[in-house]
């Protein structure tokens, strides 16, 4: 059962200029709930290429205006779709959506001490979880359908390679965690050395949210005890 988004037929092109035009106009919102009602009702009638028609389309132009959360929840429905078609499995239909998800860099080279480059930093961070999100649903979603239509039990080996990419790619927060980490503790030094407990908390956190390993607490001890000897001793 092949599909491909172009031609359309009249009636489904029609839908999707109107509805493009309302996303053009601002209304991203009211696009979506007639993208979703449309669709549903191509589904219902079992005219899956009309409604993928119409998915394709306004997942691909939400994404491009920015709409991640827009574009992500038509890119899910989308694949819905090819799984209620029994569509096969063809990395092409998801590569074409997989395209349209933006990829903003966070702000480098802030200074951490400084409010608004703090904030500009949150911002960013809580912006690439929305995508990280999104993107992720639809191509867990693309990795059952190729598992259920596609040569691999497992899914396609290509969306399992997409989905680690962008992930990584994507996740700042979790690729640049310990360089941060690392980067707050010593800007904060000062304050931290004014209780010796911090180190050992900070360390625990280092270990369990960043595998960082602990330092031996024996080798602490002995260290704390020569270096009092070293002291007294001068």
């Amino acid at each position: 059962m092949a599909f491909n988004p172009l031609p359309k037929t009249p009636f489904v092109w029609k839908n999707v200029e109107k509805l493009a035009k309302v996303v053009e106009d601002g209304n991203c919102y009211g696009a979506q709930q007639m993208y979703k009602s449309i669709s549903a009702r191509y589904i219902s009638a079992e005219r899956y290429s009309e409604a993928l028609d119409l998915l394709h389309s306004g997942a691909c132009l939400q994404l491009e205006h920015g709409q991640v959360t827009c574009g992500a929840e038509l890119s899910v429905l989308f694949v819905e779709t090819l799984v209620k078609g029994k569509f096969p499995y063809d990395d092409d239909r998801v590569r074409k959506i997989l395209k349209k998800f933006p990829q903003i860099p966070v702000p480098q080279h802030l200074d951490l001490t400084d409010d608004d480059d703090m904030q500009k930093l949150s911002e960013a961070l809580g912006e690439a979880k929305i995508r990280v999100e999104g993107c992720s649903s639809f191509l867990k979603a693309a990795i059952k359908w190729s598992a259920e239509f596609g040569a691999h039990r497992n899914g396609s080996l290509e969306l399992h390679d997409m989905l680690a990419e962008y992930i990584y790619s994507e996740s700042p927060e979790v690729r640049d965690a310990l360089p941060l980490f690392n980067v707050l503790t010593q800007t904060y030094k000062s304050a931290i050395d004014r209780e010796p407990v911090f180190y050992e908390l900070l360390e625990e956190i280092a270990g369990i949210f960043y595998g960082v390993q602990r330092r031996n607490p024996m080798q602490g001890m002995f260290g704390d005890f020569f270096k009092m000897m070293g002291g007294d001793g001068m």
